[in-house]
């Protein structure tokens, strides 16, 4: 009854809805939160994040009376409602009003790079070309730890830069840093240009993290997915490569490693869609290069996301844990602590689908499972009323925050000698 009843539901939305959420701003939204009480209820609102095309999930986990939060178009409020009505589901109306439109004075600031070093990303988000104008500078200025490196292009044809750094000759044990694989969480990148600039810029007080240490970042995987979220609509997630009724492909369900079972979706208008084919994206494709590639030097790879507070590891695709997950939750909780203790925040830890929910294809399972690299994490970065858009007057807080975490991990995976 239970599954007959979404088959009608889903029916009903998306028949012909070749418009996904987040493929126009200028759409009447509301964010709502809702609570599931049961199993039950938890596994109707997982149906609705894979297969409905008109629901954007932004947070949902696997714990019950744990508040999801759910962006619904008008149309579909009054469906969305009532059904949750007949499943018993609490919600209630978080924000009525919320916009996917870029404000107008993000779009008429333009970046005033009077110097190279008066690009302040911790408190403004940056375009992709001032990211690149940044991190381009470093490798100028800093060319004797610096090395910027084209490892690919994105599907509408900008370049993915790797920043590598190290002190004097590169180490043996490399730790790989990449962000903004989902266009709209805009804190990721920002966050891993912090990491950088504290690494390039700030090197003597941060000696112990460059000795025999070498630190490999791609701070956007995807940028095309990103200058549209960035000046068109801000809630857009995936990649921009056009298939036949949407654009883009989710990134972190597109890696070659039990991709397409649960937690992602075959359709194309969805927004965990995992693509025609798994490394569909030629971004995914750089991702992977770098992990398989490196793999011989590499012994922590990190992907930054948003948000939630969380430290994650494989598996995503089931619930069990993979045998050496010891070590991995050891250098989770390195970080949770060191952020628990200098800035007062609590940080959620623990396999992926465990803590978060089942996500097949995700690029910390590959890391894991087929680049062999032994600690993969996936960082949830904090949001805040805005969601994946933090106020910029928080920027630095938030990622002054996660680098006193990813430092502390850095440190223990080389304590622990994996």
């Amino acid at each position: 009854m239970f599954r007959f009843a979404f088959l009608l539901f889903h029916a009903t939305v998306s028949i012909d809805m070749a418009v996904c959420i987040s493929a126009t701003c200028n759409r009447a939204m509301k964010l709502y939160g809702v609570v599931p009480k049961t199993e039950g209820q938890m596994h109707y609102l997982r149906l609705l994040s894979a297969y409905n095309e008109s629901l954007d999930f932004w947070l949902l986990t696997t714990v019950t009376n744990e508040e999801a939060h759910v962006l619904v178009p008008a149309e579909a409020e009054n469906k969305f409602q009532r059904d949750l009505l007949n499943n018993h589901l609490e919600f209630f109306v978080k924000n009525p009003n919320i916009s996917g439109c870029t404000e107008s004075s993000r779009l008429e600031r333009k970046a005033q790079y009077r110097s190279n070093e008066s690009l302040d990303f911790t408190r403004r988000y940056l375009s992709y070309s001032d990211i690149n104008k940044y991190i381009d500078y470093l490798g100028r200025k800093y060319a004797d730890m610096v090395t910027i490196t084209n490892v690919g292009k994105s599907y509408e044809g900008r370049t993915l830069k790797t920043v590598t750094i190290a002190k004097g000759q590169q180490s043996r044990q490399a730790i790989l840093i990449d962000a903004g694989i989902h266009a709209r969480e805009w804190i990721a990148p920002a966050t891993a240009l912090y990491v950088i600039n504290r690494l390039v810029q700030h090197a003597n007080e941060n000696r112990d993290l460059l000795n025999n240490l070498t630190w490999i970042i791609l701070p956007l995987v995807n940028p095309d997915g990103y200058e549209y979220s960035f000046k068109t609509n801000k809630f857009w997630r995936k990649t921009r490569q056009p298939y036949r009724r949407c654009k883009g492909t989710d990134g972190n369900r597109n890696f070659n490693f039990h991709w397409g079972e649960k937690g992602a979706s075959k359709y194309e208008c969805v927004n965990t869609f995992s693509g025609p084919r798994p490394f569909s994206e030629p971004e995914t494709q750089a991702v992977r290069d770098l992990l398989v590639g490196k793999n011989d030097t590499v012994k922590f790879y990190l992907s930054l996301h948003s948000y939630g507070r969380m430290l994650l590891y494989p598996w995503g695709y089931k619930k069990d844990l993979p045998r050496k997950w010891r070590n991995m939750d050891a250098v989770a909780r390195a970080g949770a602590s060191a952020m628990q203790r200098s800035h007062r925040v609590d940080y959620r830890i623990g396999g992926a689908a465990k803590v978060l929910y089942e996500a097949s294809g995700a690029s910390d399972d590959y890391a894991l499972a087929v680049a062999r690299i032994p600690i993969a994490i996936t960082m949830e970065l904090p949001g805040d009323e805005r969601g994946f858009h933090p106020s910029e007057s928080k920027i630095s807080a938030f990622i002054e925050e996660a680098f006193t975490g990813i430092r502390a991990m850095a440190l223990k995976m080389m304590e622990i000698q994996v």
